[in-house]
């Protein structure tokens, strides 16, 4: 299945200043997770982004939310975003299809999404090099079992490439710029 551009969503999940201290290899994650962020924002793709209980694990770093053109998180208590209130009308108003998934923790909260997104209709794309967990073991299994489940499984450079379509184009151009 193919990726379109306007069938597409950004999904940024719980990227916080007090968990992603402890996340494996969190520095490339963030960084990686900024590239997508700008690459999404090139191609005009509408982002949403959640935080798991702010109070004890603080806001989302701010080097991404500074790349979040329009940065309104949803707070969530749930590990699946899906089990928060509101948050599948939200989505479902906004007539996409496919999310494109970054964020931690891999084997807790983007795992239950994803399957949770599956059941409720929709493709999750998720973002191999945008997501980790505390333990790398954990975040292989994980993406093991999303992959069994269903969801589309690719890197950042890849989905936007495929998003673009076209080279020689200007945001073609500035993707190529971005992923060097």
């Amino acid at each position: 299945m193919r990726i379109i551009k306007e069938n597409s969503l950004g999904l940024i999940i719980d990227m916080q200043e007090r968990l992603l201290p402890h996340i494996y290899h969190s520095e490339e994650i963030i960084s990686n997770t900024g590239i997508c962020i700008e690459g999404l924002n090139l191609l005009d793709i509408p982002l949403l982004s959640t935080e798991q209980y702010r109070k004890g694990l603080g806001p989302t770093v701010q080097e991404l939310q500074n790349k979040i053109e329009v940065f309104n998180p949803i707070e969530k208590m749930t590990f699946s975003c899906c089990d928060e209130p509101g948050f599948l009308s939200q989505l479902k108003s906004m007539n996409k299809g496919q999310l494109i998934i970054c964020g931690i923790e891999a084997h807790v909260c983007i795992l239950q999404t994803t399957i949770d997104l599956i059941h409720a209709g929709f493709q999750p794309v998720v973002i191999e090099d945008c997501i980790s967990s505390r333990k790398n073991n954990d975040k292989i299994i994980a993406v093991e079992r999303m992959r069994q489940e269903g969801a589309i499984i690719t890197t950042y450079e890849s989905v936007l490439f495929e998003i673009a379509r076209i080279s020689g184009t200007d945001s073609f151009k500035a993707i190529s710029r971005l992923v060097k």
